[in-house]
């Protein structure tokens, strides 16, 4: 006869439960901040005042009010990750890259709060530190990957992947960018020249057999 489960938990066991348990709790308080109320909302003594606590609570946590930004920017890398995962993979390799890039547009226009602290510089002072900066290069590896596929079946020239997916990545962030700035006058017209962007950036990277 099996063991009877421990029927507690030691001090240490429930201490470290409740960190943990602050520690998303503050986490999601500032999450809320940014998507109601945007980037400029999100302060130590904002998200104190949200959870009823003591600005010194949070400091003692994170450290920093960029501490918390950083657990704010890997959650949003979770929430991107998230979206690529829900790309389906068929036998066309160029139709799941593109669809891809689709998932990029359509997760900057569902979590824009997240995008503009992720990568248009919205919390000003904060710079994301080398763990952040590995949560995003995880979150764009099925399009790292999704390219190393595409040149091993010859549908991309061979070269550098990673350089493949940063020019990728560099152009169509220019045209959310541009957009969320207010340069286009109607979001049909920023989706009309993220498609343009998108397939004349692809058509440098195919073999010049390649149909265009």
């Amino acid at each position: 006869m099996s063991e009877p489960s421990q029927p507690y938990r030691t001090y240490s066991e429930v201490k470290l439960q409740q960190q943990q348990l602050l520690r998303k709790n503050v986490i999601d308080a500032a999450c809320i901040l940014l998507v109601e109320e945007g980037p400029e909302a999100v302060t130590v003594r904002r998200v104190a005042q949200k959870l009823s606590c003591s600005t010194k609570i949070i400091y003692s946590i994170f450290g920093s009010k960029d501490g918390l930004a950083n657990e704010m920017y890997l959650d949003g890398c979770r929430l991107l990750a998230e979206t690529f995962q829900q790309v389906p993979v068929t036998q066309n390799v160029l139709a799941d890259l593109e669809a891809l890039c689709w998932a990029y547009w359509k997760f900057a226009r569902l979590h824009s709060a997240y995008y503009k602290m992720m990568f248009g510089g919205a919390l000003s002072d904060f710079k994301p530190d080398e763990q952040s900066l590995e949560g995003t290069t995880t979150a764009l590896s099925r399009i790292l990957q999704t390219v190393i596929h595409a040149m091993e079946l010859g549908a991309l020239k061979e070269q550098d992947p990673l350089l493949v997916v940063r020019m990728l990545w560099s152009a169509l962030h220019g045209v959310i960018h541009l957009q969320f700035a207010g340069h286009f006058l109607t979001v049909d017209m920023a989706q009309e020249v993220y498609a343009f962007t998108l397939r004349n950036t692809l058509d440098v990277c195919k073999p010049s057999s390649s149909p265009a």
